[in-house]
Parts: C-alpha cells; structure tokens; sequence
C-alpha cells in the first residue's frame, strides 16, 4: 500500500456543508493518530481523561499529540482513560500509554476485564493490529498487549468526576456487550459508542453491530431519549447540533434496512458466503482499505450477518 497517502483527500469522511467534523468545543480536544477510532483529550478543572486511544501502531504519535496539548494546558499526566469498548482499534495503543503515564486510571465495563483477561481475545488484538500496521504505516514494530487493564468498572449511573465537569455513564450494548457511551456534563456532549453506528457524513449512518441489534435499537433509543445537545460519533468527529435527534432515527432506519437486506438475500437462498459478497458489494469502496483493513470489514461483517439470520429468520423486521 502506498502510505504517503493522505486519507482525508480520499474524501473518506465529510463534515456538513459549512461544519468543520473536528471543531470541538472548549475542554474537548483531538489528540488521534493513525487510523482506527478518535483519541479525545478532555480537560477538568482537577483532571485530564483521555477518551480511547486508537490503534496500537501510532502510538508514538499519539503520545507526541498528547504531551503538546497538556503543555498547552499546564498540565504533565493523563488521571483518566475512558475505554468506549475493547476493540483494536480503540484501545490499541493502552498498554503503551500506560507505560507512559502509568498511574493513569483506566474506566471501562465491567465486561471489559475478562476481555483483557482473555489470551484468544489479546491473540485477536495483536494479530488484527499488526495486519492495520502493515496497512497503514511503514514500521515493523511489534504490537503489545501485555500490560491491558482495568482499573475502575462502572455501568448505568456512574458518574465520572474531573473538576467542574463530570461524565455520565450509559451502558449501550450491541457492537460489543462492553460498550458504553459518556455524556460530558454540565456540557451535554455525548460520545457515542459504536453500538449506534459510525458514518461518513450527512445521512451516511451505518451500523456496527456485533453482539445484538435488538441492543443496538434500545441503546439508539435510550441515547435519543436522553437529550443530548451534541452527539460525536466513533470514528468520525462532532456533528452540527440541529443532526443531534436526526442522527438517531437515521441510524436506526439504516439499521432495518441492512436487516432486511440479508434477510432479503437469505430468501433468494443464498448462503452466508454469498451474502456477504453481496453486502461487500455495497458497503465497500474505493479507498475505504485507507482507514479499515479488507480483513477487518469482511471478519465484521460476516459476523453481522451470522447474527442477523440467528435473530431474525429470514423474515426480517418491520420498517417504520
């Protein structure tokens, strides 16, 4: 792969029409690195929580990034690591992080300790984040996943303090039984977990769903009843304030839809294999091997569609 190529000229993501996706408000600010989901910096009166760390390849990067905006801030640690989920690509770079800043408390579900615990899921982690290094960088450096821990389990009704502001926990399953998203308060600024979707920008939602999407459809839900004023969405940035509720009916139209996509297909009779080359007709593009590998997309997806068929039949479900 050619890798002096800029993704953002591949036009992989676009903000809304007079809307930078990247223009955080105050306290909140980008510090990502490489591919993989975004690496938020959000400052406290009393501490600096890191919110995901991304992939484990640019990891040198990513420090770099996160030591310059502490400068800025008067400040020499990272107190707080908020993990959204423990997939890959959002939690790669944590046992060097660690390393780094290792009285660091890191925040995550409950679930999320036997993950870390687990030898065939660190397996998972470090095969899939040494296929994105190969990808996406020139280096040869080993990835790591020793040193993956969690300090601090919390669920519905946690609350995380920092000074001044603090952040509201919800459980929101669907892409993974250990996600969860955090509202930011006295701000109102949710970060969606990817149990409700990713996307590309205006009404290009897609879903993500790995565990349940009966789950994925409350957690929308739940998030939308819960008012928020801005929503960031994984692996995207900020989207504009009138989208906030949009957002979530989109996502969950989308998500009808590629239910009764497979289930369309299955009742074709077609098999999973050729479902899935189907759907990967649709889904993949030119240029999306810039920010996810062929491997990741078709193992992920493959799963989405095993789950579909378990959950729904052929029959699919009512849209709305």
């Amino acid at each position: 792969m050619n890798n002096t190529i800029d993704p953002q000229e591949l036009k992989l993501y676009y903000s809304f029409p007079g809307y930078d996706r990247f223009d955080f408000p105050e306290g909140i600010y980008r510090v990502t690195a490489g591919m993989g989901g975004e690496s938020l910096l959000i400052s406290g009166e009393k501490y600096v929580a890191l919110y995901d760390t991304g992939m484990a390849y640019p990891h040198q990067a990513l420090i770099g990034n996160i030591r310059r905006v502490l400068a800025k801030l008067g400040r020499d640690r990272v107190d707080i690591i908020l993990l959204s989920h423990t997939h890959y690509d959002h939690i790669g770079a944590l046992p060097y992080l660690l390393k780094e800043w290792p009285e660091a408390v890191v925040v995550a579900a409950d679930k999320a300790r036997s993950v870390f615990a687990s030898e065939g899921a660190r397996r998972t982690m470090k095969r899939l984040g040494e296929v994105a290094r190969d990808s996406f960088s020139d280096s040869s450096e080993p990835v790591i996943t020793d040193g993956l821990r969690v300090d601090w389990t919390v669920g519905d009704g946690s609350r995380i303090d920092i000074g001044g502001r603090w952040l509201d926990v919800l459980e929101t399953g669907g892409h993974t039984d250990c996600s969860l998203t955090y509202v930011l308060q006295p701000d109102s600024i949710m970060f969606l977990s990817e149990s409700t979707g990713i996307m590309r920008g205006q009404d290009e939602v897609r879903t993500t769903v790995l565990k349940s999407f009966p789950d994925s459809i409350e957690s929308a839900r739940k998030c939308k009843e819960y008012h928020p004023e801005r929503i960031i969405v994984p692996h995207y940035g900020i989207v504009p304030e009138f989208y906030t509720q949009k957002y979530f009916d989109v996502y969950l139209r989308e998500l009808r839809g590629e239910i009764n996509l497979v289930c369309g297909l299955a009742q074709q009779g077609m098999n999973e294999e050729q479902i899935l080359e189907q759907v990967e007709q649709i889904y993949w593009f030119k240029g999306r091997e810039y920010y996810q590998t062929k491997e990741a997309f078709r193992l992920n997806t493959g799963i989405s569609i095993r789950l579909i068929l378990k959950t729904y039949g052929k029959d699919g479900i009512p849209t709305e």
